[in-house]
């Protein structure tokens, strides 16, 4: 089911989805990719690492490998899911202080594309912090997967009522949208 050579980096933010970005792995694999899973520090609160690891057959990175840990398979896409505000807003000011916003701000300068699936409640997705943070991203040619026809925030509160709608595969139509 998967190819050499076309690596997907699937980061995790600790939003209610992320219990489920098992279903995003499963239809990545299905499509042919191989997976690499990281995870940012409180990520790890909410998804089930052990269950992930035999999923994708590799180990879940939430932090630096140390020197004589093997490297991880460069990337050929990254997709962000789910997404929270402070990911979004550190990575537009370029804050590397995980390992998941070191890859992902490398990631415009070795040109991989970056596909961003927002979990984000209406109040924090109106303040111009965000606006602006979006607004930088998409300048700079990530794909953010908010707004009509794409994903939109939640009322403050009704995050859970959103979790089984959370489209994981637009993220990866989005993906097949670039490569054509």
């Amino acid at each position: 089911m998967t190819q050499p050579g076309k690596v997907l980096y699937i980061i995790v933010c600790a939003a209610g989805p992320a219990a489920h970005v098992g279903r995003l792995v499963t239809l990545a694999q299905d499509d042919g990719w191989t997976v690499q899973l990281i995870a940012t520090p409180p990520a790890l609160g909410f998804i089930d690492v052990p269950t992930l690891e035999k999923q994708t057959g590799r180990p879940v990175r939430s932090q630096y490998r140390k020197q004589h840990e093997p490297r991880s398979p460069r990337a050929d896409a990254i997709i962000v899911a789910p997404a929270t505000y402070n990911t979004i807003n550190k990575f537009a000011q370029g804050i590397a202080d995980t390992y998941a916003l070191g890859v992902l701000s490398e990631a415009p300068g070795l040109g991989i594309p970056v596909v961003i699936l927002p979990f984000v409640n209406t109040a924090l997705a109106n303040r111009t912090a965000f606006l602006h943070s979006v607004e930088i991203l998409r300048a700079e040619g990530i794909h953010i997967l908010l707004g009509p026809g794409k994903f939109a925030p939640h009322a403050p509160g009704a995050g859970g009522d959103r979790i089984d709608a959370y489209p994981w595969q637009r993220a990866l139509s989005e993906l097949a949208e670039l490569s054509s």
